[in-house]
């Protein structure tokens, strides 16, 4: 999905040659920390959680040399889809291009002590 959209946004000189290069595993690790467990359980365990976390990692733990905002929103609705998440009960899509780049906008500016707090706006936005 990244090399598509790295493809994509360079086409229409919208994405430097600096997109999407990766940062000493900070990607990964923001894809592995969705996925972590305690004790044999989930810390995030619905996928609202992992959807909110994902978007908020991939954009604060500046895994990309740039793009980070791009990518972060781009997985974040990929995997919203990829899980039947991305409509509601009328087929209406949950989050509009709008609030999503206000979010991400949100989210980059934010203070990390405000994770939690951005997590919950979130999760609450995808919630049916």
């Amino acid at each position: 999905m990244i090399q598509r959209s790295i493809k994509d946004l360079m086409a229409k000189t919208e994405a430097s040659e600096l997109f999407g290069q990766e940062v000493d595993g900070k990607f990964e690790s923001s894809i592995a920390t969705i996925y972590q467990s305690f004790g044999g359980q989930e810390l995030y365990p619905s996928l609202e959680q992992k959807c909110a976390n994902l978007l908020y990692l991939v954009i604060k733990n500046h895994g990309f040399v740039d793009g980070n905002k791009r990518i972060g929103s781009i997985l974040f609705v990929y995997y919203l889809a990829k899980n039947k998440f991305l409509y509601d009960t009328k087929g209406e899509i949950k989050i509009n291009e709008n609030t999503l780049i206000a979010l991400a906008l949100l989210v980059a500016q934010s203070n990390p002590l405000d994770k939690e707090i951005l997590i919950k706006l979130i999760v609450k936005l995808i919630q049916e």
